[in-house]
């Protein structure tokens, strides 16, 4: 046994010991008659084992005085009723009459109070000089938010020097003025900057994880304005899973300020499609492909097979995965004997084709016609492989670049969606879904990366364009998204479907870029924002529907269906079949094909 928790029982035999008597003293008016202080002083060679056990197997000295709570005093109370009750029964038992009633009720409860009492004295004790000695050493923050986990969160800063929170902030007026843990509430959130100046703070720390996104974003803005550098505890879905504590403080990042709520999923029908099923990601290392694969393992599938042409890519995921039942192969969607092998051998039952091409610049010019190889052909190789192997469900990752394309990429990725609704034709028991989405933050390509080094290198920070906006959401939740657009779609009478992501209000690249400097601690005097002119096939801004389309609403609020004008026939596939065929066509070439294939193509001339 730990030292520390001999100690404590030792503690908890004496107090057993004294109260006893205690007990008895005031049972007689502090004058115990000799009888029964007799009796008393007979019974202690029992009394004390007794409690000492019955103490040691509800787990009393499993735990820390200095982190002493009410749960511990819960099991404080427990034990000393239970062991209570074993003393009348022992006493009924043996036939002692000397022991008064008084004091069998007594005993109880000035035990538990002194056991408990002493805990908690102890923890505050410790708390006190260590928050002491922190108010000396600690740097001067502020906590935004007045609530639980607010709560929680000054208990644990407690134990480190690092920090010294002068106070928080909350928008309740009822809590103004009223304390926390020794810690006043100061104000509004909209005072951040003048409580700022006064405690002379540099930092502030968000503690609003169960607030909506809206909340927390306008919460760190605010304090971003003011100058602080903000950190934020983790949010409440990490909380509740265990994964991280409420001390796992980080600095406040740019997906914090997108301000988008948690997706709902519908847990039990995504286990009735994905457990104890083969499923199979193509594009399995890229940035969707690979949260794809993490939010697809919750599942419990009976194999997860990656397909990816990177061997690096592979080699990444292969790793995060390394100890989960998996098969990580390396495969070209443009080889279609390759395909055919894979899902022959591995069955899958359902797919998510990830697999593409699509940076929009490197897609223009001498590799356009790679991007109709990869992204169509690609496409069509995957969904004949998945046909003539028994799939039930194949989702095609598309974009919001497909809608009126300007470029090749997109262009490519609606020729995808129409092979996908051409072949819907052609196949009675595989349902094709295709889920058409924005720019998603932090993606392999995407402006965030780009952002990041050249603010690290000291600028200038580049964009294309003052007025150009795009549509953004966050990796986890654009992959969740896809699952459960795959699950609808497995419930609907046809398949051929277009889903369209909510992707909430546009936001302009240049106030993207604005927050990322103000977030890294710099000025725009000390990282100037540049603007380099709209990149070859670059838009202004993008669309979630074609001129032609319509929606239609789903269970799901952020999930709509798009209702495309035409879709092709089986001769229309065999054409493009055709003219997929050749092994090189050039820019000019490719593009003229494609605005054959796509009507609503319009190549940018900028």
């Amino acid at each position: 046994m730990h030292p520390r928790s001999l100690l404590a029982l030792g503690h908890d035999a004496t107090a057993v010991a004294i109260v006893w008597i205690a007990a008895y003293w005031l049972r007689f008016n502090l004058d115990i008659p000799e009888p029964y202080l007799h009796g008393a002083l007979f019974a202690l060679p029992w009394l004390l084992p007794l409690h000492v056990g019955v103490f040691w197997f509800a787990g009393l000295y499993r735990g820390i005085w200095r982190y002493a709570s009410l749960d511990d005093l819960r099991r404080i109370v427990g034990a000393v009723s239970v062991a209570s009750l074993l003393v009348v029964a022992f006493i009924f038992l043996s036939q002692a009459n000397n022991v008064p009633r008084s004091v069998l009720i007594l005993h109880p409860l000035l035990l538990a109070g002194t056991m408990g009492g002493s805990r908690l004295l102890y923890r505050a004790w410790k708390e006190h000089r260590l928050y002491g000695a922190m108010q000396l050493v600690g740097r001067p923050v502020l906590v935004l938010g007045a609530g639980d986990a607010a709560s929680d969160l000054l208990r644990e800063l407690v134990r480190t020097p690092d920090w010294r929170v002068v106070g928080l902030l909350d928008d309740n007026a009822a809590k103004h003025g009223r304390q926390i843990s020794g810690v006043r509430v100061l104000g509004a959130l909209a005072q951040v900057s003048e409580f700022a100046t006064r405690f002379e703070a540099a930092h502030a720390i968000v503690a609003m994880p169960s607030a909506s996104s809206g909340q927390r974003r306008r919460a760190a803005e605010l304090a971003s304005r003011a100058g602080l550098q903000v950190f934020t505890v983790p949010t409440f879905d990490d909380l509740l899973s265990g994964r991280v504590a409420i001390s796992a403080i980080r600095k406040v990042e740019l997906e914090d300020l997108l301000g988008r709520e948690p997706v709902e999923l519908d847990e039990a029908g995504l286990h009735g499609l994905l457990e104890r099923n083969a499923v199979l990601v193509t594009g399995a290392g890229g940035s969707i492909g690979s949260e794809l694969c993490r939010q697809i393992m919750r599942f419990a599938p009976q194999r997860l097979v990656f397909v990816e042409q990177s061997e690096f890519a592979l080699y990444g995921i292969e790793q995060e995965f390394s100890r989960r039942a998996v098969d990580c192969l390396i495969g070209d969607v443009k080889n279609p004997s390759r395909m055919d092998t894979i899902f022959g051998i591995h069955q899958p039952a359902v797919v998510f084709h990830a697999a593409a091409y699509k940076h929009v610049p490197l897609m223009e010019g001498a590799n356009a016609w790679e991007a109709i190889r990869n992204n169509v052909a690609g496409t069509l190789n995957v969904a004949r492989a998945a046909i003539a192997h028994g799939a039930s469900e194949f989702v095609l990752i598309s974009t919001d670049k497909a809608v009126n394309p300007t470029n090749v990429m997109g262009a490519s990725k609606r020729l995808a969606e129409m092979v996908c609704q051409a072949v819907q034709a052609q196949s009675p028991t595989t349902r094709f879904v295709m889920v058409r989405f924005g720019n998603v933050l932090g993606s392999s390509g995407s402006v965030i990366p780009l952002f990041r080094e050249q603010i690290a290198k000291g600028g200038p920070v580049t964009v294309t364009h003052p007025e150009i906006i795009r549509y953004f959401m966050l990796i986890p939740e654009a992959a969740q998204l896809v699952l459960q657009a795959g699950l609808m779609a497995s419930r609907e009478a046809e398949g051929g479907r277009v889903f369209v992501l909510d992707m909430g209000e546009p936001v302009k690249i240049v106030d993207l870029a604005r927050d990322m400097i103000r977030l890294s601690g710099f000025t725009e005097d000390e990282i100037r924002i540049e603007f380099t002119g709209l990149r070859p096939g670059e838009k202004l801004y993008e669309e979630l529907l074609a001129d032609g389309e319509a929606t239609l609403p789903t269970p799901h609020p952020k999930l709509r269906i798009a209702k495309p004008s035409q879709a092709p026939d089986a001769a229309w596939l065999a054409e493009l079949e055709e003219w997929l065929a050749a092994p090189w066509r050039d820019e000019a070439e490719t593009k003229a094909g494609l605005r054959r294939w796509v009507p609503e193509y319009r190549p940018a001339t900028h």
